[in-house]
């Protein structure tokens, strides 16, 4: 069996297409454009220009009606950001989906070969083992004893029984046993093509984050609104009934109302992610992102995780070996030429390969019958014409060999030294004819699969941040044991599976390695730490891990040994199933959370500042009779001032700070996974650097007017109020944490405020300001600077203060 070569396989996938299903097209641009003005308050403000445009045509259309044109501009500019942002996370999400396609074992040029399930065409020849999602229709052309589950095809939850000869379709989930299959429909004219348009009609289910953002943004608006309506009321008691009244209401109300926070929260989980996929750490789900920065236990597996998953035969020991070199051989479903396989398989070909020729042996005893391996008996059988060759864990062969009870307690005496001294311990046996009772000893095969160099580094740096880690492995206890200590896991107590049946969830908690566990007794443990407040990151790699990875707040999957059922469960897939990829992942999130607080600080902070001046200004303004040259009541702010002040802000540098990269976030405690969107010095930090800005603004637009005049004292307050906001993103971002350094950050602020300043200097006009003399223009700065330093200061002392009254972990 030779299967296509790649020519033939590339024609046909022009002919046939790829082996993906139909797609939802694309959002165009314009739509998400249009889409970005669905607000009720942008619908009002686009009301109130609508009136503003009409009573300038009734009074005769004199003159440029600039303010409701520079409104329509700055909404218009905003609506593209807003796109923007919102393509830019899409297209992130597209790379990171592409990562995590499922990849197969495809019989390419003779030879298999690791492809992407994308590839896959009519004709092809794809090996499959249990727990792989069946990823084409196909024909099989070898297997036995093979269970396959078709409920998500059928709804029925009970595997079906099939042979060589019968059908399997896309989607279909092999659960037992290992097979050769022969596609013969892909992509759409596959049964999982068929029923498509079904999946693509799902909605994306919102993140945990996104939902309690979502709920807070719909709070502050209603105290927004609530403002707006008493300053609308105000102005027309003062003014009368007034379009110019209603466009300042409304742009106030537009301005602080945090319409944008979902675009910039999607944007800056989308960025994450991709950094965390840099990392070899695929998000399969953005909830996940939140969860990762809250987990206090890690249960992780031993082998490939902790370890390098190089199974390498340190010794045969055996009174048989010419025997246990074939039970080596016969009984073993890997492929030593492609490398195909389970590593421990892999391992055991090679070292007896050095020995004898393995594809003749294989040819001169084919198989009559088999017992794949299963975690529920522990061990793998093979009938062949000489007879039957088993091979699996000690305590599973030993009670099925033909020898006393003393001569067995010596063999596991002897096989748990073994397991002491860091060996992986494998028993082989032989039966005649097609037996698994009364068998003969041939041997244990001592492998070694040494730890991973760069695992006790992060095993350290994750027990720093106040991680803990428990091994959850099917190996020997003493092998477990002896790992974990040399990885620099402070390990005490160990449980066997058996063990763990007797044990309270009390005693269960105190246990740091579980040995010999079966997959559905993870569950247990995953349910077990969750009941006593852990948030828990689980790992696994197998079909029976996937009720615990579904119920782990963060599941694991390995993408290089995982199988594609715990792949499709899980929240985080490492591509290279290392351990320090978890740490790496942990690290991402806390960073991610971290900067999203930072653009909450910032936001929150700088329309709080924004909303004081323009309601105390004004209501201090109808007290004082304050009015300007052209009798109308003097607003602190125009609408247009305070729509151009929310674009500049609230953009570049807004979306620059979930660019910060924060070293120090492993050297802290985990975060509580119910914590407020703004903590307590978060919130501290809003309410105080917001009113000092706010009384430096309404300093500047009480005294200035004696020097400079009043509409000049208006401008410099304008100015003064958008680049102050700008140094704010300064002081936003620094907390008990120092962030590196972020030129993207240095650049949105560079550049807004040249925006700003040029515009004030070349065409104030358009933002209805005057020229200001250079001496206004230094004072301007003066100011914004001194309110930078100011709110340095209180970041020092809340964030002192706050670490103070920290509650100990």
């Amino acid at each position: 069996m030779l299967g296509l070569t790649s020519e033939e396989a590339k024609k046909r996938l022009r002919e046939y297409g790829p082996n993906a299903l139909p797609e939802r097209p694309a959002e165009p641009f314009p739509r998400k454009l249009l889409r970005q003005f669905q607000s009720p308050l942008v619908y009002i403000l686009l009301l109130a220009l609508l009136v503003d445009l009409l009573l300038w045509l009734y009074e005769g259309a004199r003159g440029v009606p600039l303010e409701s044109l520079v409104i329509l501009a700055i909404l218009l500019l905003n609506a593209l950001l807003g796109a923007f942002q919102e393509k830019r996370s899409e297209e992130a999400l597209k790379r990171l989906k592409a990562l995590a396609e499922p990849s197969v074992w495809v019989l390419r040029d003779g030879r298999f070969q690791r492809l992407s399930a994308r590839g896959l065409v009519p004709g092809d020849v794809v090996r499959l083992e249990a727990g792989d999602r069946v990823p084409a229709d196909g024909v099989l052309l070898e297997g036995s004893g093979l269970l396959v589950d078709e409920s998500v095809l059928t709804g029925e939850s009970v595997p079906v029984e099939k042979g060589v000869g019968e059908e399997v379709f896309a989607g279909t989930l092999l659960v037992r046993g290992r097979a050769l299959l022969e596609v013969t429909r892909t992509g759409a004219q596959s049964a999982m093509g068929r029923i498509a348009h079904l999946l693509a009609e799902m909605e994306e289910e919102k993140t945990p984050l996104e939902r309690r953002l979502h709920a807070f943004g719909h709070r502050v608006a209603r105290l927004v609104l609530l403002l707006a309506l008493g300053l609308l009321l105000l102005g027309f008691l003062v003014e009368g009934v007034s379009a110019k009244v209603v466009l300042f209401a409304v742009a106030l109300a537009v301005a602080a109302v945090p319409e944008g926070l979902p675009a910039v929260l999607t944007l800056a989980l989308a960025l994450g992610v991709e950094r965390m996929a840099r990392r070899k750490a695929v998000v399969r789900r953005l909830s996940a992102v939140e969860a990762l920065g809250s987990v206090t236990v890690i249960a992780t597996d031993k082998t490939g995780t902790l370890t390098e998953n190089r199974m390498e035969v340190q010794e045969l020991l055996s009174p048989d070996p010419e025997k246990a070199l074939l039970a080596m051989v016969l009984c073993n479903d890997a492929d030593l030429a492609t490398g195909a396989g389970d590593p421990l398989e892999l391992g055991l070909l090679r070292y007896a390969s050095r020995f004898l020729d393995v594809e003749r042996v294989r040819r001169e005893h084919p198989r009559l019958s088999e017992r794949p391996f299963d975690s529920a008996w522990k061990f793998m059988r093979v009938t062949t014409p000489l007879g039957s060759f088993l091979k699996g864990a000690p305590e599973a062969l030993i009670p099925r060999l033909a020898l006393p009870q003393e001569e067995q307690a010596r063999l596991f005496e002897e096989a748990g030294a073994h397991a002491a001294k860091g060996f992986r311990v494998l028993a082989l046996a032989f039966g005649e004819g097609e037996r698994e009772e009364g068998l003969r000893f041939l041997g244990f095969v001592l492998l070694l699969d040494p730890p991973r160099p760069e695992v006790p580094e992060a095993v350290a740096r994750v027990l720093k941040a106040g991680v803990r880690v428990v091994m959850v492995t099917g190996d020997h206890p003493a092998t477990a044991l002896a790992i974990a200590r040399r990885v620099g896991m402070p390990a005490e107590v160990v449980a066997t599976g058996e063990e763990l049946e007797t044990l309270s969830d009390e005693e269960l908690l105190k246990v740091d390695v579980f040995a010999r566990v079966r997959p559905e007794q993870k569950l247990r443990i995953v349910e077990a730490l969750q009941k006593a407040g852990e948030v828990v990151a689980m790992t696994g790699d197998g079909v029976n891990d996937a009720p615990a990875l579904k119920r782990a707040d963060v599941g694991v999957a390995m993408g290089q040994r995982g199988s594609d059922v715990s792949r499709e469960v899980a929240d985080l897939v490492l591509l290279d199933d290392n351990f320090a990829t978890i740490v790496a992942a942990i690290e991402e999130g806390r960073s991610i959370y971290e900067n999203i607080q930072k653009f909450l600080r910032f936001l929150f902070s700088t329309n709080l500042s924004e909303v004081l001046v323009v309601a105390l200004g004004m209501v201090l303004a109808a007290l004082l009779g304050l009015r300007d040259e052209a009798g109308h009541l003097l607003l602190p702010l125009t609408a247009v001032q305070i729509l151009w002040i929310n674009l500049v802000t609230d953009g570049l540098p807004a979306l620059a700070l979930s660019l910060d990269r924060n070293p120090g976030v492993l050297d802290r405690p985990p975060r509580p996974k119910e914590s407020p969107l703004l903590d307590g010095p978060s919130l501290r930090f809003v309410l105080l650097t917001g009113a000092l800005k706010a009384g430096l603004a309404l300093g500047l637009l009480g005294f200035l007017p004696g020097a400079v005049g009043l509409e000049a004292a208006q401008s410099a307050t304008f100015h003064f109020m958008a680049i102050g906001q700008l140094f704010f993103a300064y002081a936003a971002r620094h907390t008990d944490l120092r962030p590196l350094p972020n030129p993207y950050l240095h650049g949105a602020v560079g550049l807004s405020a040249l925006a700003q300043v040029a515009l004030g200097v070349g065409l104030p006009g358009a933002l209805e300001a005057v020229p200001l003399p250079l001496g206004v223009w230094l004072l301007v700065f003066g100011m914004a600077l001194l309110a930078f330093a100011l709110a340095e200061a209180v970041d020092r002392a809340v964030w002192k203060r706050g670490a103070a009254y920290a509650p100990p972990r």
